[in-house]
Protein backbone atom coordinates (compact mmCIF):
# COMPACT_ATOMS: atom_id res chain seq x y z
CA UNK A 1 0.00 0.00 0.00
CA UNK A 2 0.70 3.32 -0.78
CA UNK A 3 0.80 6.37 1.86
CA UNK A 4 -2.37 7.91 0.78
CA UNK A 5 -3.75 4.16 0.61
CA UNK A 6 -2.99 3.10 3.95
CA UNK A 7 -3.73 7.09 5.08
CA UNK A 8 -7.36 6.73 3.75
CA UNK A 9 -8.06 3.14 5.06
CA UNK A 10 -7.25 4.04 8.51
CA UNK A 11 -8.97 7.66 8.21
CA UNK A 12 -5.66 9.58 9.03
CA UNK A 13 -4.17 12.33 6.90
CA UNK A 14 -0.63 11.33 4.61
CA UNK A 15 0.76 14.82 6.90
CA UNK A 16 0.14 12.79 10.35
CA UNK A 17 1.57 9.97 8.49
CA UNK A 18 4.45 11.59 7.68
CA UNK A 19 4.86 13.50 11.54
CA UNK A 20 4.68 9.77 12.66
CA UNK A 21 7.71 8.93 11.05
CA UNK A 22 9.33 12.15 11.84
CA UNK A 23 9.53 11.60 14.98
CA UNK A 24 10.27 8.25 15.19
CA UNK A 25 6.81 6.50 16.40
CA UNK A 26 6.23 5.07 13.26
CA UNK A 27 9.18 3.52 11.57
CA UNK A 28 9.49 4.26 7.45
CA UNK A 29 8.70 1.22 5.38
CA UNK A 30 11.28 0.37 2.62
CA UNK A 31 10.95 1.99 -0.46
CA UNK A 32 9.95 0.72 -4.00
CA UNK A 33 12.57 1.03 -6.99
CA UNK A 34 9.76 3.52 -8.49
CA UNK A 35 10.57 5.77 -5.15
CA UNK A 36 7.16 4.93 -3.19
CA UNK A 37 7.03 3.70 0.12
CA UNK A 38 5.18 0.49 0.52
CA UNK A 39 3.07 -0.43 3.68
CA UNK A 40 2.50 -3.72 4.90
CA UNK A 41 -0.78 -4.94 7.22
CA UNK A 42 1.53 -4.57 9.68
CA UNK A 43 2.14 -1.03 9.22
CA UNK A 44 -1.35 -0.49 9.55
CA UNK A 45 -2.23 -2.65 12.10
CA UNK A 46 0.57 -0.36 13.94
CA UNK A 47 -0.80 2.74 12.51
CA UNK A 48 -4.39 1.81 13.44
CA UNK A 49 -3.07 1.00 17.38
CA UNK A 50 -1.79 4.51 17.25
CA UNK A 51 -4.75 6.09 16.24
CA UNK A 52 -6.83 4.49 18.54
CA UNK A 53 -4.43 5.26 21.53
CA UNK A 54 -4.23 9.50 20.25
CA UNK A 55 -8.26 9.06 20.46
CA UNK A 56 -8.32 7.99 23.78
CA UNK A 57 -5.75 10.80 25.09
CA UNK A 58 -3.07 9.59 25.07
CA UNK A 59 0.41 12.11 23.71
CA UNK A 60 3.00 10.93 21.32
CA UNK A 61 5.50 10.55 24.07
CA UNK A 62 3.14 7.92 25.96
CA UNK A 63 1.96 6.24 23.06
CA UNK A 64 5.95 6.03 22.02
CA UNK A 65 6.39 4.38 25.51
CA UNK A 66 3.66 2.01 24.82
CA UNK A 67 4.72 0.64 21.74
CA UNK A 68 8.25 0.78 22.90
CA UNK A 69 7.63 -1.35 25.47
CA UNK A 70 4.61 -3.12 24.28
CA UNK A 71 3.71 -4.30 27.94
CA UNK A 72 0.35 -4.65 28.75
CA UNK A 73 0.57 -4.04 32.27
CA UNK A 74 2.04 -0.33 30.97
CA UNK A 75 -0.54 0.08 28.76
CA UNK A 76 -3.29 -0.21 31.09
CA UNK A 77 -1.55 1.90 33.48
CA UNK A 78 -1.68 4.66 31.34
CA UNK A 79 -5.47 3.85 30.38
CA UNK A 80 -6.22 3.60 33.84
CA UNK A 81 -4.62 7.13 34.62
CA UNK A 82 -6.25 8.26 31.64
CA UNK A 83 -9.77 7.57 32.53
CA UNK A 84 -9.25 8.59 36.30
CA UNK A 85 -7.84 12.12 34.51
CA UNK A 86 -11.28 12.25 32.26
CA UNK A 87 -13.35 11.11 35.51
CA UNK A 88 -12.03 14.29 37.21
CA UNK A 89 -12.95 16.09 34.21
CA UNK A 90 -16.64 15.12 33.59
CA UNK A 91 -17.25 16.04 37.25
CA UNK A 92 -15.20 19.46 36.68
CA UNK A 93 -17.46 20.53 33.57
CA UNK A 94 -20.31 19.20 35.68
CA UNK A 95 -19.69 21.43 38.92
CA UNK A 96 -19.07 24.34 36.02
CA UNK A 97 -22.24 23.65 34.31
CA UNK A 98 -23.97 24.01 37.29
CA UNK A 99 -22.69 27.58 38.57
CA UNK A 100 -23.15 28.44 34.92
CA UNK A 101 -26.83 27.89 35.14
CA UNK A 102 -27.27 29.16 39.02
CA UNK A 103 -25.49 32.02 37.07
CA UNK A 104 -28.12 32.40 34.23
CA UNK A 105 -31.04 32.16 37.06
CA UNK A 106 -29.72 35.21 38.27
CA UNK A 107 -31.55 38.59 37.29
CA UNK A 108 -29.34 41.31 35.74
CA UNK A 109 -26.60 43.10 37.48
CA UNK A 110 -26.33 39.84 39.90
CA UNK A 111 -22.69 39.35 41.69
CA UNK A 112 -23.02 35.26 41.42
CA UNK A 113 -22.15 33.17 41.06
CA UNK A 114 -21.50 32.50 44.87
CA UNK A 115 -21.28 29.71 47.35
CA UNK A 116 -24.42 27.77 48.33
CA UNK A 117 -24.00 29.26 51.89
CA UNK A 118 -23.35 33.05 50.53
CA UNK A 119 -26.29 32.56 47.92
CA UNK A 120 -28.62 31.75 51.09
CA UNK A 121 -27.19 34.79 52.93
CA UNK A 122 -28.34 37.18 50.37
CA UNK A 123 -31.45 35.49 49.69
CA UNK A 124 -32.80 36.77 52.75
CA UNK A 125 -31.93 40.20 52.64
CA UNK A 126 -34.67 42.83 51.91
CA UNK A 127 -35.44 44.52 49.20
CA UNK A 128 -33.45 47.77 48.97
CA UNK A 129 -32.11 50.27 46.15
CA UNK A 130 -29.25 51.93 48.68
CA UNK A 131 -26.32 52.05 47.80
CA UNK A 132 -24.50 51.43 50.51
CA UNK A 133 -26.21 47.81 50.83
CA UNK A 134 -24.93 46.98 46.97
CA UNK A 135 -21.83 47.90 48.55
CA UNK A 136 -22.22 44.76 50.94
CA UNK A 137 -23.47 42.41 48.78
CA UNK A 138 -20.18 43.13 46.62
CA UNK A 139 -17.91 42.52 49.06
CA UNK A 140 -19.06 39.78 50.75
CA UNK A 141 -18.97 38.24 47.03
CA UNK A 142 -15.31 39.10 47.25
CA UNK A 143 -14.60 37.76 50.43
CA UNK A 144 -16.57 34.44 49.36
CA UNK A 145 -14.27 34.26 46.38
CA UNK A 146 -11.35 34.70 48.06
CA UNK A 147 -12.17 32.26 50.67
CA UNK A 148 -11.15 35.39 53.31
CA UNK A 149 -14.66 35.04 55.01
CA UNK A 150 -15.61 31.48 56.60
CA UNK A 151 -18.69 29.55 55.85
CA UNK A 152 -19.40 29.97 59.96
CA UNK A 153 -19.19 33.64 59.36
CA UNK A 154 -21.88 33.68 56.22
CA UNK A 155 -23.91 32.09 58.46
CA UNK A 156 -24.15 33.72 61.46
CA UNK A 157 -24.79 36.82 59.18
CA UNK A 158 -27.89 35.52 58.30
CA UNK A 159 -29.91 37.23 61.09
CA UNK A 160 -28.55 40.72 60.58
CA UNK A 161 -28.58 40.25 56.72
CA UNK A 162 -32.54 39.33 57.59
CA UNK A 163 -33.14 42.02 59.63
CA UNK A 164 -35.58 44.96 58.30
CA UNK A 165 -34.20 47.28 60.24
CA UNK A 166 -30.65 47.14 58.41
CA UNK A 167 -32.48 48.48 55.45
CA UNK A 168 -32.81 51.83 57.46
CA UNK A 169 -29.26 51.59 59.21
CA UNK A 170 -28.13 51.89 55.39
CA UNK A 171 -30.64 54.64 54.55
CA UNK A 172 -28.27 56.43 57.05
CA UNK A 173 -25.11 55.64 55.75
CA UNK A 174 -26.06 56.80 51.95
CA UNK A 175 -27.71 60.23 53.92
CA UNK A 176 -24.23 60.98 55.16
CA UNK A 177 -22.84 60.92 50.94
CA UNK A 178 -22.25 64.98 50.99
CA UNK A 179 -21.85 64.92 54.63
CA UNK A 180 -18.41 66.44 56.34
CA UNK A 181 -15.67 63.81 58.54
CA UNK A 182 -17.54 65.85 61.27
CA UNK A 183 -21.14 65.52 61.35
CA UNK A 184 -22.62 64.54 64.69
CA UNK A 185 -24.54 61.61 63.11
CA UNK A 186 -21.57 59.69 62.47
CA UNK A 187 -20.96 58.20 66.32
CA UNK A 188 -24.61 57.68 66.94
CA UNK A 189 -24.91 55.66 63.44
CA UNK A 190 -21.09 53.81 64.10
CA UNK A 191 -23.06 52.63 67.05
CA UNK A 192 -25.55 51.48 65.85
CA UNK A 193 -24.34 49.09 63.42
CA UNK A 194 -22.20 47.72 65.84
CA UNK A 195 -24.77 47.10 68.40
CA UNK A 196 -26.75 45.34 65.28
CA UNK A 197 -24.00 42.15 65.10
CA UNK A 198 -25.23 39.34 66.21
CA UNK A 199 -22.94 38.43 69.41
CA UNK A 200 -21.91 34.47 68.21
CA UNK A 201 -20.48 36.42 64.94
CA UNK A 202 -17.29 38.33 67.35
CA UNK A 203 -16.21 34.82 68.33
CA UNK A 204 -16.14 33.47 65.06
CA UNK A 205 -13.80 35.96 63.68
CA UNK A 206 -10.12 34.92 63.80
CA UNK A 207 -8.06 36.14 66.25
CA UNK A 208 -5.69 38.25 62.93
CA UNK A 209 -9.20 39.80 61.99
CA UNK A 210 -10.76 38.79 58.44
CA UNK A 211 -9.62 41.84 56.58
CA UNK A 212 -6.42 41.09 54.24
CA UNK A 213 -3.85 43.67 53.69
CA UNK A 214 -4.46 46.66 51.61
CA UNK A 215 -8.73 45.74 51.71
CA UNK A 216 -9.47 48.20 54.45
CA UNK A 217 -7.84 50.88 52.21
CA UNK A 218 -9.48 49.71 49.10
CA UNK A 219 -12.83 49.28 50.91
CA UNK A 220 -13.04 52.86 52.45
CA UNK A 221 -11.96 54.30 49.42
CA UNK A 222 -15.39 53.09 48.12
CA UNK A 223 -16.85 55.87 50.32
CA UNK A 224 -17.38 59.18 50.32
CA UNK A 225 -15.44 61.10 53.44
CA UNK A 226 -18.39 60.84 56.16
CA UNK A 227 -18.93 57.10 55.17
CA UNK A 228 -15.83 56.46 55.50
CA UNK A 229 -15.31 57.45 58.56
CA UNK A 230 -18.21 55.48 60.04
CA UNK A 231 -17.05 52.44 58.22
CA UNK A 232 -13.77 53.04 59.26
CA UNK A 233 -15.01 53.34 63.35
CA UNK A 234 -17.08 49.79 62.63
CA UNK A 235 -14.19 47.81 60.99
CA UNK A 236 -11.61 48.90 63.97
CA UNK A 237 -14.64 48.12 66.92
CA UNK A 238 -15.68 44.91 65.20
CA UNK A 239 -12.28 43.29 64.87
CA UNK A 240 -11.19 44.97 68.42
CA UNK A 241 -14.14 43.21 70.27
CA UNK A 242 -13.45 40.21 68.31
CA UNK A 243 -10.22 40.54 69.55
CA UNK A 244 -11.33 40.29 73.06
Amino acid sequence: MRIGEIAALLGLTTRAIRHYHHVGLLPEPERRPNGYRAYSVRDAVLLARVRRLTELGLSLDEVRDVLADDAERELTEMLEELDADLARQEADIKERRRRLSALLAEPPGATGPVSPALAALLAQAPRTDSPSAAKDREYLTLLDATSTGSQEMLGLLGTLVADPAVVELYERLDGLAEAPTDDPRIAPLAADLMAAVPEELFAAIPKDGVVVTGFKEALLAEYTPAQAEVVGRLMAAFVEKGRG
